[in-house]
């Protein structure tokens, strides 16, 4: 079927990966679990940041669980529970982490 490709929340992602600029970009999504729960996750930060403590203070900030999953395409990926994407952006660009215009949220 041709319409397959629309239903994936991954294309859009999958199809910047072959352009060079695409790893400047910070990636939130969320992925439906079962009923009304729902994961968040945040992927393409700078390898240079400590994954572990930006997880302890989005938990703290959002009182939420999460946890730093290692993927093997993706590299590190945060994971928090909940739909927190609006949160998580405002928290980096507050944080100084990353740049407004650098944030790809996915899924609205």
């Amino acid at each position: 079927m041709a319409f397959v490709g629309d239903l994936d929340p991954f294309a859009e992602a999958n199809a910047e990966d072959s352009g060079a600029g695409s790893k400047d970009y910070v990636h939130i999504r969320t992925q439906q679990r079962n009923g009304r729960k729902s994961l968040t996750t945040v992927q393409g930060l700078k390898k240079e940041f400590s994954y572990n403590k930006i997880l302890k203070d989005l938990k703290k900030e959002f009182c939420c669980n999460g946890t730093v999953v290692q993927d093997p395409e993706l590299g590190q990926v945060i994971q928090l529970q909940g739909d927190q994407r609006k949160n998580v952006s405002t928290f980096l660009v507050q944080a100084g982490i990353v740049k407004k215009d650098h944030i790809k949220i996915h899924g609205f």
